[in-house]
C-alpha cells in the first residue's frame, strides 16, 4: 500500500474508469479531444489525493464523474477571453457506422452552454436522476429541471424534430 494508504485499489479503478471519463469528458467538451483529456487526468488527479474516503464511498464511480463535471464547469468559467471555438473537429477514433451522425451530435452540443450541455450528459449519457445531476452541478433540482428542458428544445431545433433517427443509431 502507498502513501497514506491511498493505492490500494486505485489503480484498478483508475484503469477501470478512465474510458467512460473520457468519453463523458469528450460529449462535455463537444469534440474538443485535448481538453478532454485533461479534465480526465485532473479528475484521476483528484480522486487519488481523496482516494482513502472515496474509496469507501457508496459510488466511486459517481463520485468520479461528480469531480469531472465540476472541473469542466470550473474550466467553463475560467476559460481564457482569447481562446476561440472551431467548427472543425478532430478525428476521433470509433466503430459508428456514420461519422456524420457523431459529427452532427457533436456539433449540436457544442451548440449548448456549457450548463445546458454537462445537464444533457449527465442525465442523458449517464442516466443519472435529476437530484444526482443536480448535486454534481452544486444546482437545485428546479434549475436542472429547467435547463433540461431548455436543452432537449435546443437540441430538437438543430437536429431537427426526430432525434429518433439518432436514437437508433
Amino acid at each position: 500500500m502507498g502513501q497514506d494508504g491511498r493505492e490500494g485499489g486505485y489503480g484498478d479503478f483508475a484503469a477501470a474508469r478512465a474510458g467512460h471519463l473520457y468519453r463523458s469528458a469528450c460529449l462535455l467538451t463537444a469534440g474538443d479531444t485535448h481538453l478532454a483529456e485533461d479534465l480526465v487526468q485532473e479528475t484521476l488527479g483528484r480522486v487519488y489525493v481523496h482516494w482513502g474516503r472515496v474509496s469507501r464511498a457508496d459510488n466511486p464511480a459517481g463520485y468520479a464523474q461528480t469531480v469531472l463535471t465540476r472541473a469542466f464547469l470550473a474550466h467553463q468559467r475560467r476559460r481564457s477571453s482569447t481562446e476561440r471555438s472551431t467548427a472543425v473537429f478532430p478525428d476521433l477514433p470509433g466503430t459508428d457506422d456514420d461519422p456524420s451522425l457523431r459529427l452532427a451530435l457533436l456539433d449540436a452540443l457544442a451548440r449548448l452552454s456549457a450548463k445546458d450541455r454537462a445537464v444533457v450528459v449527465l442525465r442523458y449519457w449517464e442516466d443519472r436522476s435529476v437530484q444526482e445531476t443536480a448535486d454534481a452541478m452544486n444546482v437545485s433540482s428546479a434549475a436542472v429541471r429547467t435547463r433540461s428542458v431548455r436543452a432537449l428544445t435546443r437540441l430538437r431545433e438543430l437536429l431537427g424534430e426526430d432525434l429518433g433517427e439518432y436514437a437508433r443509431a
